[in-house]
């Protein structure tokens, strides 16, 4: 029996496993350990490709399988913190009627979904990504509970807090995930900074924003990453 077809797999079923743990942690509001999990399900979720391609054993069934590790991790768990927040900062302007309003933040699980069953059939995005892709996202979300934690300002405080304001980012991170926006590809396929200025780049000013901002970095290298990405787009198309 050929163990190391099966190596890939196992390491998807364990982001999977890292998933769970971070509902259950995101359900009781531990935001910090839903983030600690959900980034170790990332982590996976990079290295089942990497030694399935590696060893040559990549199939179908892997293809599927992390599409739906990577809905839990990467589409409910945001879908959840999300729903979280919404619940802990509803002001009395979405109470009543309105007591469903948090549910909207599932809205971001709707578009994971939508984009990682996109993403199997898409035969663009063998190199570099069209929308966002639902990791990227995924700590995205998870970052604005921490921001909130960990921040003294006041301006982010009660940004943050605004249930609109968080309805707002629900509705643009469906919408990115699956937006025609292509994004630039951080894989370095040729030594040389020429060759990889964009991608050398990017990846200093984020060691810099992470230092400096810390959980805030994360959003900010994020947004940072859609916006160079469509600076780049209009400077190739030119």
């Amino acid at each position: 029996m050929n163990i190391k077809k099966h190596i890939p797999n196992l390491i998807t079923l364990l982001n999977l496993f890292s998933g769970c743990i971070a509902l259950m942690f995101a359900f009781n509001q531990q935001f910090e350990m839903a983030f600690l999990f959900v980034s170790l399900g990332i982590f996976l979720d990079f290295f089942d490709g990497f030694f399935a391609r590696l060893w040559k054993v990549a199939s179908p069934l892997g293809l599927q399988l992390d599409s739906l590790a990577d809905m839990v991790t990467s589409g409910v768990v945001p879908g959840l913190v999300m729903f979280q927040m919404m619940i802990s900062y509803s002001s009395p302007i979405v109470a009543g009627y309105l007591q469903w309003f948090p549910y909207l933040g599932f809205i971001i699980t709707l578009g994971s979904c939508y984009r990682l069953a996109n993403f199997n059939i898409d035969t663009r995005q063998t190199d570099s990504f069209i929308g966002l892709p639902t990791p990227a996202n995924t700590l995205f979300i998870l970052s604005l509970p921490l921001v909130l934690k960990f921040t003294d300002s006041l301006f982010l405080i009660e940004f943050l807090t605004n249930p609109f304001v968080l309805l707002a980012i629900t509705i643009l991170s469906a919408y990115i995930l699956n937006a025609e926006i292509p994004l630039f590809s951080l894989k370095i396929k040729k030594f040389g900074f020429k060759e990889n200025t964009l991608q050398i780049s990017f990846l200093i000013i984020s060691l810099l924003l992470l230092i400096f901002f810390k959980y805030l970095g994360i959003s900010l290298l994020i947004l940072f990453y859609v916006l160079l990405s469509i600076v780049n787009n209009k400077r190739i198309k030119k």
